[in-house]
């Protein structure tokens, strides 16, 4: 089963994207993986997609190509063509490219040049596995009020607190930890380490069970020693540093529910020819024919979102003028996840009984969408950076 690439024509792509777009869809449905234990299942994809050059486009080229990157840059249509592709197969695959992308990210946007050749050419690989901790049991939306703190031990730090909800926790080669380091300074307080998995002080063994399967786990630290050289960027610039990492891959969120929701509308489309009911097919009568109109619709408008906030962030850096597309990538986030979720919801309710039943697609796609309504920002706080830029503007 290969994933609709009709999308790709739009003006949004350049032609290597659309080629990027034709061999991943190529690509994709050649892969098995069970996914009955979800963290054997991340790691295994994340080899996969090493091997197959994907994760390459998580990092950038550096010079001469040192990194291992695919592209000069960090590419957010790329990103969004790879999530949206992945998705479409396999949400836990396209969780194991994101993380890749997440949790390195910080370190390609503001990594020392031995920070970079250490980390950045082994996520390309897969070799090792990335991880981003900010949230913390009560510092989810509100960074600020993160406790985890990292104190001056000579020319060495010491980290104590929890990070929690973590992706790729447990499994991960290392953590980019955002910690406070002015208790007083609020966000203006947190600086950004990285933390080897093996660093004696933390503790990644406690899981967290979700509805969707994936590997997450809370974080302890415990007076946990780094040395100076694994600050990440400047002191006290974690925050910052944070949301312009996620403004690179909150569009990629949405492209993961557009993938998610392409597949269930091909499902239903699918289900609908096959079902017969009354003499005809499911198909044949329009109540059937209006929800798929209505499940399209809901697609292409989260598309064109999504697809605009990705160029519209490439342009900027193509261009060097540097502009934040925050709101944009708020309003593709927020559609995308929203409209994926009544797709989903409609495609499940066209399968009837068979809807609900654990092992078919759109009953685990039905699962996978939830989380993607709050994750990265959830959809409430989407709202309010929207509102805000409207008002400012």
């Amino acid at each position: 089963m290969k994933a609709d690439t009709r999308h790709l024509a739009l003006p949004f792509f350049d032609d290597i994207h659309r080629a990027l777009g034709e061999q991943l869809a190529a690509w994709a449905p050649a892969q098995q993986v069970d996914e009955s234990d979800d963290r054997r299942a991340c790691k295994e994809w994340v080899k996969l997609l090493g091997t197959g050059g994907w994760l390459r486009y998580c990092v950038p080229a550096g010079v001469d190509g040192a990194l291992g990157g695919a592209l000069d840059k960090l590419d957010s249509r790329a990103l969004v063509i790879l999530r949206e592709t992945l998705a479409f197969h396999s949400p836990l695959a396209d969780f194991a490219f994101a993380m890749q992308g997440l949790g390195s990210g910080a370190i390609t946007l503001a990594g020392t040049p031995a920070q970079q050749a250490a980390y950045l050419p082994a996520v390309a690989r897969g070799d090792k596995i990335a991880a981003f901790a900010l949230s913390e049991p009560d510092a989810g939306s509100d960074a600020g009020a993160m406790t985890t703190t990292a104190d001056a031990a000579g020319s060495d730090w010491t980290l104590n607190g929890s990070k929690t909800w973590i992706s790729n926790g447990d499994i991960a080669d290392f953590y980019v930890t955002f910690t406070k380091t002015d208790l007083a300074a609020g966000t203006r307080g947190i600086t950004a380490f990285i933390v080897d998995a093996g660093n004696a002080g933390l503790d990644s063994s406690e899981h967290i069970a979700v509805m969707a399967p994936h590997p997450l786990a809370t974080l302890k630290f415990a007076h946990c020693r780094v040395p100076g050289t694994a600050q990440l960027g400047a002191l006290n610039g974690g925050f910052r540093l944070a949301m312009q990492t996620l403004d690179i891959f909150r569009a990629s969120v949405a492209a993961a529910a557009l993938g998610m929701a392409r597949r269930a509308l091909f499902e239903a489309v699918r289900f609908s020819r096959e079902r017969k009911m009354f003499g005809q097919t499911l198909a044949d009568f329009q109540l059937t024919q209006a929800k798929i109109g209505e499940m399209a619709a809901l697609i292409d408008a989260a598309a064109l979102l999504t697809y605009r906030a990705a160029w519209l962030r490439d342009d900027s850096e193509r261009s060097g003028t540097g502009k934040r597309v925050t709101a944009e990538a708020a309003m593709a986030k927020m559609t995308a996840t929203e409209n994926a979720q009544r797709v989903i919801d409609m495609a499940l309710q066209m399968h009837g009984g068979l809807g609900v039943k654990v092992g078919t697609k759109v009953e685990s796609l039905y699962r996978d969408i939830r989380s993607l309504r709050i994750y990265e920002g959830a959809t409430e706080v989407q709202q309010l950076i929207i509102g805000k830029a409207v008002l400012q503007s």
